[in-house]
């Protein structure tokens, strides 16, 4: 049984920082492609970072240059830095883990999500 647990989120004024992890349990094999999303109230889920297994990383523009994914395969733990947050990042964040080693941006390519941790940006 695949579980991925989420923490860290919370409650920050703009251009503040948080960091979010991702902690793995079960057969997630250091070769998955790992992700973090958000989905905002009445959005879509939407990509904000993947790391492959050979520690290739991918943003999206909303996030290029503040946002920073990594992984700590002997901990099978996943995180993402987050600076200079904007009130538009407010979204519940989810990982996911993907038993490929490409990377993809679509929800649906990916096996194992977590239960979403709340992020909240105030002006």
């Amino acid at each position: 049984q695949v579980q991925l647990v989420e923490s860290g989120g919370g409650l920050v004024q703009a251009g503040a920082s948080l960091r979010l992890a991702c902690a793995a349990s079960g057969r997630i094999l250091s070769g998955w492609t790992m992700g973090w999303f958000r989905q905002a109230p009445g959005k879509e889920r939407e990509l904000v970072a993947t790391i492959s297994r050979g520690a290739s990383t991918y943003y999206p523009d909303s996030v290029k240059g503040r946002f920073t994914i990594s992984r700590d395969n002997a901990k099978n733990t996943v995180y993402l830095q987050m600076n200079s947050l904007k009130p538009e990042d407010t979204a519940v964040y989810y990982c996911a883990a993907r038993a490929a080693t490409a990377a993809s941006a679509s929800p649906a390519a990916y096996n194992y999500w977590g239960q979403g941790t709340q992020v909240t940006v105030s002006s």
